[in-house]
């Protein structure tokens, strides 16, 4: 009997200690803070993996998500700084950077972050809208609007222990009702600058022309003269040449013999060949047998 209890009384022992064994270790998941509780007061927190120890009994571990979470904000209107409306429509990533002020502040529920995220976003988008024209706004470039959205919203979230870290614009959109006029004074718009840009060409087309008429006119006055100088030239050449053909008696009656020649030859061509001549002339005393 003695023995029965005895054994009895070690497994006992054996199984507390057992308990305040496994009661003293706890994991930290991969990509989890583990925040060490004693009494309800946060004593300290743990970021990176592994086993780690506590006291049992004591103290308890509260674990929190440190992955990258996505909040899709609701749509709002937002005033341009030309009083123009607009409907934006954004999304947030997020993630929790100091789990004790979280689980301080807003008790570890993501419900609560993503309520205080919405509001900072709010606030951001209506700011930095607020500081552009529409015009501005439809112009800027994506990054820029998501860099300033971003930034201001996290100046307002910083005492809750969460960090944004990208407040993305899906859409900024007109209202129905300014669609249409908006849309038709960028076609206008669009319209006037490729008006002013054929007129520019139009206006380069009419100065070339203008070049190339006048460079022809040059060259057709040049041509002409050059034309008119070989021509004189020409003509002088040619007087040289009678004047060297003349220049005998000789010359000159033989000339005149090979023109008469010339003539005859010509008045006998074709169907007609009747020749009617004086009897004095010299080319019938050619054919008479010749005259002195």
């Amino acid at each position: 009997m003695k023995n029965r209890v005895k054994w009895i009384l070690i497994g006992a022992v054996c199984l507390i200690a057992v308990m305040i064994a496994g009661g003293a270790f706890y994991t930290v998941p991969i990509n989890q803070y583990a925040a060490v509780r004693q009494f309800g007061r946060i004593v300290h927190t743990e970021s990176e993996p592994g086993l780690k120890m506590k006291l049992p009994f004591v103290q308890n571990v509260q674990l929190v998500s440190k992955r990258l979470k996505l909040f899709d904000v609701p749509i709002s209107d937002v005033i341009t700084r030309d009083k123009k409306s607009m409907i934006a429509d954004n999304y947030v990533l997020w993630r929790v950077v100091d789990p004790t002020k979280y689980i301080r502040t807003l008790d570890a529920v993501d419900a609560r972050a993503e309520e205080r995220i919405e509001a900072a976003v709010y606030n951001a988008q209506k700011n930095v809208i607020s500081s552009m024209s529409q015009d501005e706004i439809i112009e800027a470039r994506g990054e820029k609007l998501t860099q300033l959205l971003t930034d201001e919203a996290n100046s307002d979230i910083g005492d809750y222990g969460i960090e944004v870290v990208t407040a993305e614009i899906k859409s900024l959109d007109l209202p129905d009702d300014n669609k249409e006029a908006v849309y038709t004074r960028m076609i206008s718009e669009r319209q006037n600058i490729a008006a002013s840009y054929k007129a520019q060409g139009d206006s380069e087309a009419q100065k070339i022309r203008n070049e190339t008429d006048r460079d022809v006119t040059v060259m057709k006055a040049d041509a002409q003269k050059q034309a008119e100088i070989l021509e004189a030239e020409g003509e002088a050449e040619y007087m040289k040449i009678l004047q060297e053909a003349y220049n005998t008696e000789e010359k000159a009656d033989f000339y005149n013999f090979t023109r008469s020649l010339d003539a005859f030859k010509k008045s006998l061509s074709g169907d007609n060949n009747t020749v009617i001549l004086d009897k004095d002339s010299e080319l019938a005393g050619l054919l008479y047998g010749g005259t002195e």
